[in-house]
């Protein structure tokens, strides 16, 4: 049956052929897992001997995932987009540095982005990840109730005006700020900041979400704790909704360590779980927002059918569909052009320091090999579709 998602010269109306060539390519190479391994211990190979190959990754893989190196390079892309009602998720997208100027220097960029966000109507949301703001050790041991010495205790203090600086930031802006989730055995510490700001930051609405990674079973019981406490308190709950990006890393630790792994049995059981969240959400709107992080065409169109049960306008600002730059355009396309409110994550920073974003992007789409076909078959119908 022909859904909304089928339509493909809505889904790719803003690639020129060769942009739709190029597209075409790399989701072939991505399809098979042993040209991604190959390709990437090439690239890290090429990029840490300092050979030149940043113009040849910035003309495909950087480009078709990337807005660009700085904001500025993006806002081509951006204005683009918009023509389209699409808007704009910045996201600076440097992983895996782990010293203080770096953590500073993500938070200024969060800063920055956030000015940005409240001159622009088409960037309504800023987002950064809780390990650009600290060491991932660091938040381990918090969460782990593992005694801090006085060192450590500083370096918490200033993880955490981090983040009140970039919530306050956000507030006095009235931009929507979403904060990513990570492994399962820091998330706990990420988790009590994130509620902290939303104490005193979504007081009158939302602006500070944190994110549920629902291939995790115990995030449902843990979303209705928060919105126990959300009601008592007199704050608002904003949350994100992802399926998850650690799967095979949160097993192998949980078999090696002993105990239970934290991830659902089956896809179809992180499915379920996911579906149920948006339900429960939908079901508090008035004490929620929501913001819809999937490639998933089902768990889209139910959350489609949810806004019409409950007699919501499709452009109801509580509600927003995403998905990543270079990804889903079938959704996000054609959720735009019928009336709902959808945003692209929009990565940027230099080629070499956003590489592990991109890796991290190949092997996803490479171990989900059902969307990847999903993407090649409509990429081969909208290549037929302009050569008739």
């Amino acid at each position: 049956m022909d859904t909304i998602f089928d339509n493909t010269e809505s889904a790719f109306s803003l690639k020129s052929d060769s942009e739709l060539e190029r597209a075409y390519f790399l989701f072939r190479m991505i399809k098979s897992e042993p040209l991604v391994k190959i390709g990437t211990a090439a690239t890290n190979f090429a990029l840490k001997a300092h050979l030149p190959v940043e113009g040849l990754i910035r003309s495909t893989v950087f480009d078709h995932f990337c807005g660009g190196i700085t904001e500025e390079d993006c806002m081509s892309t951006i204005d683009n987009m918009y023509t389209k009602e699409v808007h704009a998720v910045l996201d600076y997208s440097v992983e895996g540095a782990e010293v203080e100027s770096q953590f500073d220097l993500a938070m200024n960029k969060t800063l920055a982005n956030i000015d940005f966000a409240k001159e622009k109507l088409s960037i309504p949301f800023a987002v950064f990840k809780p390990s650009g703001f600290g060491r991932l050790a660091l938040y381990q041991k918090v969460s782990e109730c593992i005694e801090l010495n006085e060192s450590e205790s500083a370096e918490w203090q200033t993880v955490k005006n981090r983040y009140n600086t970039v919530s306050k930031h956000a507030f006095d802006n009235d931009v929507k700020l979403l904060i990513d989730a990570e492994e399962s055995w820091m998330q706990g510490s990420a988790d009590d900041l994130i509620e902290e700001m939303m104490v005193k930051y979504n007081k009158k609405k939302v602006i500070v979400f944190g994110t549920l990674q629902l291939y995790r079973w115990d995030r449902l019981d843990y979303l209705k704790d928060l919105h126990a406490r959300a009601k008592a308190q007199g704050f608002y709950v904003g949350m994100k909704l992802v399926r998850g990006a650690y799967m095979e890393k949160e097993r192998e630790r949980a078999e090696e360590k002993g105990y239970k792994s934290p991830i659902c049995d089956t896809k179809e059981d992180t499915d379920a779980n996911y579906d149920t969240v948006v339900r429960y959400m939908l079901d508090h709107i008035d004490e929620m927002e929501i913001f819809e992080g999937t490639h998933n065409e089902e768990s889209t169109a139910l959350l489609m059918q949810l806004i019409d049960e409950h007699k919501l306008s499709k452009d109801d600002q509580r509600i927003w569909f995403g998905q990543l730059y270079g990804m889903s355009d079938h959704i996000s396309y054609n959720l735009s052009k019928n009336g709902y409110n959808v945003a692209k994550y929009l990565p940027y920073g230099p080629v070499k320091d956003v590489m592990p974003y991109l890796i991290r992007r190949a092997e996803e789409n490479t171990s989900v090999a059902g969307q990847t076909n999903r993407e090649l078959e409509l990429l081969k119908r909208e290549r037929k579709r302009r050569k008739l």
